[in-house]
């Protein structure tokens, strides 16, 4: 038997029972209080439409020259109140009245109110929200309120249990319970969530996921489900990922991010294999921003990012993750994997925004009648970039496909790509392209650089047959 956080905080026991499954009786009675119900109300305006044209009319005519007032104001529209109202969950985290809850519970609201266990009611304030990791913080009045120990998720073992309190369909402080089914599950850029089988509902979203020594490890926010209600599986948000976006938003109101400013995509594993990464690890740079964080620090496109601040990249997401969690301003290194050479470049972080990127016509689009190309014995025909049109696109690149075999096509290689690099050599002319190629052992994979609109990615064509 083990007993939980000292003070005020919430706190609980458990035991075994005689069947061996943990007895939760005591752990509930301590965290109970600590979870809230919230309250939301929305106001907005509608209009009612007279039931027909005639109506609008006579109305109309009756205000501009008998000055009498329309039912609904000016045109024949009606305004009239709208109410919505929403439910969801949360949890105090101070004596003093913080509460963390998700921002889908939150988004839009006018009014919002929380209401705990003693059937206490007070309005709340949002001090901030932040939709990408789908977390707010709320404020209410008060002192010596009950507030739940906050634990580490990082912490956190697969097949542990663990157990919800919310408010499913209205339902206030319903338990429920189960085990970490994966940890680290990939939904999106900025959160790994906790996947578990604790049965969560509508109105669960943003109460807590407490382990058996009474910490919250998480805040839960996702099914999955075909329905609409629970089918097996849940998520909740790390409460380490949450603890930090809402000390940000404690401070500021608002959560500040990293970019350095590229675009990447993962690496197919018979590239990194022709390339002789060291490792299966790491992104490919597709696309750097001009004048960006890294493209400042001299990073390019093609490139391949295998660590963060010497913290290997095993997942795509990772990195996004990484520089989105980096304070814009700090000093980072990446380790990049550049034509069979490996190096560290600093890069000072930039702030994120909404950069949008005007795309430009590829070769293929342009329309242009062709210049004479040159067959290879790879199975395309390429041809010499003008001036004009590097210009145009801008790019450094020299040579590009004029035509494809069938075969070579369906390597993924388009007609007006770019080639900037064959294997980890730059291609500088039609003639070098041909003598390097010329070289090749046709069974081994061939891994070329190239450019499509704004994007430089890796494309293999494969052994010969």
């Amino acid at each position: 038997m083990s007993v939980v956080s000292v003070g005020s905080q919430a706190q609980g026991t458990v035991s075994s029972s005689a069947g061996g499954l943990p007895d939760l009786v005591m752990l509930v009675e301590k965290a109970g209080p600590a979870v809230v119900n919230i309250r939301t109300i929305e106001k907005r305006q509608q209009y009612a439409q007279h039931s027909n044209e005639a109506e609008r009319q006579l109305q109309e005519y009756l205000f501009r020259f008998f000055g009498v007032p329309q039912p609904g104001g000016r045109g024949g529209a009606q305004a009239a109140p709208e109410v919505r109202r929403g439910m969801g969950s949360g949890f105090l985290t101070t004596p003093d009245g913080y509460i963390l809850t998700n921002s889908h519970v939150v988004d839009n609201a006018d009014e919002v109110y929380v209401r705990l266990t003693d059937n206490r009611e007070f309005s709340a304030r949002v001090i901030g929200s932040d939709s990408r990791t789908d977390i707010a913080l709320l404020k209410i009045d008060g002192q010596n309120l009950p507030y739940l120990r906050l634990g580490k998720s990082a912490d956190i073992r697969v097949g542990e249990w663990v157990l919800a309190i919310g408010s499913p369909f209205a339902l206030d402080n319903t338990v429920t319970a189960g085990i970490i089914s994966a940890k680290a599950r990939e939904t999106g850029d900025y959160l790994p969530l906790i996947q578990t089988d604790v049965a969560v509902n509508p109105g669960n979203s943003g109460g807590p996921l407490i382990n058996m020594r009474g910490e919250v490890i998480g805040i839960n926010s996702q099914i999955y489900s075909r329905s609409g209600g629970y089918m097996g599986i849940s998520f909740a948000i790390p409460i380490d990922e949450a603890v930090l976006v809402s000390e940000q938003l404690k401070a500021t109101g608002r959560v500040s991010r990293g970019k350095i400013g590229i675009q990447i995509a993962e690496i197919p594993a018979d590239v990194a294999t022709a390339l002789k990464l060291p490792e299966k690890q790491g992104v490919q740079i597709n696309m750097v921003e001009p004048g960006g964080a890294a493209a400042r620090a001299g990073i390019q496109a093609g490139d391949i990012i295998l660590a963060f601040n010497g913290q290997a990249i095993k997942k795509i997401n990772e990195l996004p993750r990484l520089i989105g969690e980096t304070s814009p301003g700090a000093n980072v290194r990446l380790t990049v994997w550049r034509k069979g050479d490996m190096r560290d470049m600093p890069v000072k972080v930039d702030a994120i925004g909404d950069p949008s990127m005007d795309r430009k016509p590829s070769l293929d689009q342009q329309g242009k009648k062709q210049p004479e190309s040159i067959e290879n014995s790879l199975g395309m025909a390429v041809a010499e970039l003008s001036e004009n049109q590097k210009s145009q696109l801008k790019t450094n690149g020299r040579i590009y496909i004029t035509a494809l075999e069938q075969k070579t096509a369906m390597s993924g290689l388009r007609r007006g790509d770019i080639i900037l690099r064959v294997n980890d050599t730059d291609v500088k002319s039609v003639t070098h392209f041909q003598g390097v190629t010329s070289g090749l052992d046709r069974k081994k994979t061939i891994v070329f650089l190239v450019q499509r609109n704004d994007l430089i990615f890796f494309v293999s064509l494969k052994p010969a047959m």
